[in-house]
């Protein structure tokens, strides 16, 4: 990852969040489905983007477990809206990657019966052009 500074102003631009306004109260981790498959929790994720501490987001297997249900957004008290920090390091990483995206027609080959199925709705949602 570069800078690790442009890289945590780039995820806040992104996102349109202001971490700074977490009070870490925790609410938003007590609501995540996903909950028990990360290793770093919603709330600590902010941490991590105000302590500019990017590298090891991206290298996190939370990056990936997200399933931009939102339930975080909703449950925030202070607007601060973790899961579109969340997306936001995920974009960024497949910015600095590159490469090519999906066609709808690969799609099917690639699903996994065991993936939740709030996953497809959220990815669609939120990447279809």
């Amino acid at each position: 990852m570069r800078n690790e500074h442009s890289a945590a102003e780039k995820i806040k631009e992104i996102s349109g969040t202001n971490p700074l306004k977490c009070m870490k109260c925790g609410k938003c981790s007590a609501t995540c489905p996903s909950f028990n498959e990360m290793d770093i929790k919603p709330h600590q994720f902010v941490s991590y983007v105000v302590n500019e501490d990017i590298e090891a987001l991206v290298n996190s297997k939370s990056l990936w477990k997200c399933l931009s249900c939102f339930a975080c957004v909703e449950r925030c008290p202070r607007d601060v809206k973790p899961g579109k920090l969340i997306d936001a390091a995920r974009q960024l990483v497949v910015r600095e990657k590159g490469g090519d995206y999906l066609k709808a027609d690969e799609i099917p080959e690639l699903l996994d019966p065991e993936l939740p199925q709030q996953l497809l709705v959220s990815a669609f949602r939120r990447y279809r052009r």
